[in-house]
């Protein structure tokens, strides 16, 4: 019964995962297909572009390259651009949320940086770092810092104050203050904050790669792919972009936030009883 009950659980997941895919590739292929009629251009098809993902991962170049150079390049730029914000939101957010001068000198700096897109980054990127990867990790974590720290801040100020007064009134030191009250209280907001960080991070990192010219990386390939008018490649680093963010979306954030729900029901449940 159990065994079973596991089983639907399973089916059910997966098709609530396979079901939007279905959904995208149909679409794709009639869109595919209506270009085809409507403007006689050739629009690659989901299977033209996963033949061209075989060759690429069998090991054919892309722009004198390996698609494993461009790949590991631009995850390189990425994780490098996402842990800067992250320590830097992280590190913002707990100030400013337990000291308030600091909310009241600085407050403003992160919710204007939510306003600024991230290629308006350009021109400041190339004049501080010139054309390079550094330019890139820079747009990364300048885009990706803001709504880490915007998040992280407003979960400390909206902890209960009665947990931080229980807590200090059993004595708890400092350190344990922050640990065990102030970062799992604002778990929630700082998981989404580091979600959408994560996301904003790898949209800004394809479109830096475009535009600063870093020779190498899944956005560089694609720009250059449109030259040489082989946009079946570029469909192909489109499919690899979303699956890698999906993945590193789902199974690293996902996977944390799911793991704390359930501590928190079982906190809940123990709390009822």
């Amino acid at each position: 019964m159990v065994e079973g009950r596991k089983w639907l659980m399973a089916w059910q997941k997966g098709g609530r995962l396979l079901l939007p895919l279905l959904l995208i590739f149909v679409f794709w292929q009639v869109m595919a297909q209506v270009v085809l009629m409507m403007r006689g251009v050739s629009f690659p098809t989901p299977w033209q572009t996963a033949v061209v993902l075989k060759d690429l991962a069998g090991g054919q170049r892309l722009l004198d390259y390996s698609i494993y150079h461009h790949l590991g390049n631009s995850l390189q730029r990425w994780l490098a651009g996402f842990s800067l914000a992250a320590v830097c939101g992280l590190g913002y957010g707990l100030l400013s949320g337990l000291v308030p001068a600091v909310e009241q000198a600085i407050g403003l700096v992160p919710r204007l940086l939510l306003l600024i897109p991230g290629l308006a980054w350009v021109p400041v990127a190339l004049l501080l770092f010139g054309i390079g990867p550094s330019a890139t990790v820079f747009m990364i974590a300048v885009t990706a810092f803001a709504p880490i720290a915007v998040n992280v801040r407003t979960g400390i100020r909206d902890v209960d104050i009665r947990w931080i007064r229980a807590a200090q009134m059993m004595g708890a030191p400092r350190y344990t203050l922050y640990l065990r009250v102030l970062l799992p209280a604002a778990l929630p907001h700082i998981l989404s904050g580091l979600r959408i960080g994560l996301g904003t991070g790898w949209r800004v990192l394809v479109a830096a790669e475009m535009v600063v010219g870093t020779g190498s990386g899944l956005g560089y390939a694609i720009i250059q792919s449109r030259w040489t008018l082989n946009y079946p490649a570029s469909f192909a680093c489109l499919v690899l972009i979303c699956a890698i963010g999906l993945a590193c979306e789902q199974l690293f954030l996902g996977l944390i936030e799911q793991r704390f729900c359930r501590s928190r029901g079982r906190i809940g449940d123990s709390g009822h009883d």
